[in-house]
């Protein structure tokens, strides 16, 4: 099977939209509650954090440069807060979600490019992508339902994503990015989605609906993440 960037690409738009399309009917059950599904977001990206992306990046990289980019991804989204007017905190979360999903996309993609030439990895490669980017659109999907996002912008966001993605497969067939910087910006990434997801969906509707409410909402979001992680 001959793949290309191309079509590794528009295989993450396919993966990111079944994602989106799980989340579009899981969003309908708490279609009263906007603070009940950016909760749930929340609560989602928690259990994504803990169940998968910690997990892998710390069996994969060292210690060190994951701290260090956990601490430039949390400077990087108090930076890109303090930006921001207060009041538009919350809508700029679904931003700051996008770009922490595009910094985690770059170590992979370079490393799905430098193997592009081994046709034995090809299905591997394939079945890959399709899995590993389901939760992501059930994240994004989530996050840009809870705001009251347009769904054309949802739609860009995918297709940025998913060229995002091809790009960095292309860059990667001609230049290697060393462990080290691969660490620190699987960490930076970490750092991004901890610190939004805190702060932005959970911390943020503290005070929005009561206390069982509360942690039934993200006790929810935390069992659809353990859920993806069961099945793939």
């Amino acid at each position: 099977m001959k793949l290309s960037a191309m079509i590794l690409g528009g295989l993450l738009f396919f993966s990111i939209s079944i994602g989106g399309g799980i989340a579009w009917l899981v969003s309908k059950l708490f279609q009263h509650s906007t603070a009940g599904l950016s909760l749930l977001c929340g609560g989602f990206l928690v259990g994504l954090l803990a169940l998968d992306i910690i997990p892998s990046v710390l069996k994969m990289y060292k210690p060190f440069g994951i701290l260090i980019g956990v601490l430039a991804g949390v400077l990087f989204f108090i930076m890109l807060r303090s930006m921001t007017h207060p009041s538009s905190s919350q809508n700029s979360s679904v931003y700051l979600l996008m770009i922490a999903l595009l910094i985690h996309t770059i170590p992979l993609s370079m490393a799905i490019g430098s193997l592009m030439g081994n046709s034995i990895v090809g299905i591997t490669i394939t079945a890959s992508v399709i899995l590993h980017h389901l939760p992501e659109g059930f994240a994004l999907t989530t996050a840009f339902v809870s705001q009251g996002k347009k769904a054309w912008t949802l739609f860009f966001c995918f297709l940025g994503l998913s060229v995002f993605f091809s790009l960095f497969i292309w860059i990667g067939q001609y230049m290697n990015l060393s462990t080290k910087a691969q660490g620190v910006l699987m960490g930076t990434s970490i750092g991004l989605i901890a610190a939004t997801s805190i702060t932005e969906f959970i911390m943020h509707n503290l005070k929005v609906v009561p206390v069982k409410s509360f942690c039934g909402y993200i006790l929810f979001g935390y069992l659809v993440s353990t859920l993806f992680h069961l099945l793939l």
